[in-house]
């Protein structure tokens, strides 16, 4: 059996360091012209916790791995993670998961201090759940030149928190998924107009 980590996802657009801040410029990355060319891609909301994922076996789950860190399934430090796990098949969110490796986010309690404000962890499927509920269907209604995705990126919608009715106005950024396969990133803070926390980078 081989276990995968989730691919390290990059900007669409050339990072550089100005005035001190490593941010977005207008230059589209080498490779990544597909997020703007294409009209199959879809923009779904990124979430801000814990890359999880799970091995499913004859519709069992067999093996728990954060990153490439496999976690067991009694063990007191991880307990979060299998309570997330626990709270989403409850919810239903693990429907219909064929066998095979699937990615999620972990998110609440334990994880990224719980910018949604829920009460309990949960485990967020990507290819699923994320894909089907946590997709902006204003991408590809405005042009998608530099500038006006930048305004765009400004007054995103917190879809996540919206749905399950937190109070929560909290939003990361968007995966830009094509359908073959190919998955690129955008966060807020990646825009030199953002004042909040930034993610550190390593260069």
């Amino acid at each position: 059996m081989k276990i995968n980590d989730m691919p390290k996802l990059e900007s669409p657009f050339v990072r550089k360091k100005i005035n001190g801040k490593y941010v977005v410029t207008s230059e589209v990355a080498e490779g990544y012209e597909w997020v703007f060319e294409d009209e199959s891609v879809l923009a779904i909301e990124k979430l801000h916790g814990e890359n999880v994922s799970i091995y499913i076996n004859n519709g069992q789950i067999t093996h728990i791995w954060s990153r490439n860190r496999r976690v067991p399934f009694f063990n007191v430090e991880n307990r979060n993670i299998i309570e997330a796990l626990l709270n989403s098949y409850i919810k239903g969110y693990m429907e219909f998961l064929p066998d095979g490796q699937h990615f999620g986010e972990f998110i609440g309690p334990g994880s990224q201090g719980n910018p949604y404000k829920i009460q309990k962890p949960l485990w967020i499927p990507f290819g699923t759940y994320a894909v089907k509920t946590l997709k902006y269907n204003s991408w590809g209604k405005y042009p998608k030149d530099f500038e006006t995705i930048s305004n765009w990126f400004k007054e995103l919608l917190p879809l996540y928190a919206k749905n399950i009715g937190s109070e929560s106005t909290f939003v990361e950024g968007i995966v830009f998924t094509h359908p073959d396969g190919r998955m690129a990133k955008l966060r807020r803070d990646m825009f030199d107009w953002y004042n909040g926390d930034r993610h550190k980078v390593k260069q």
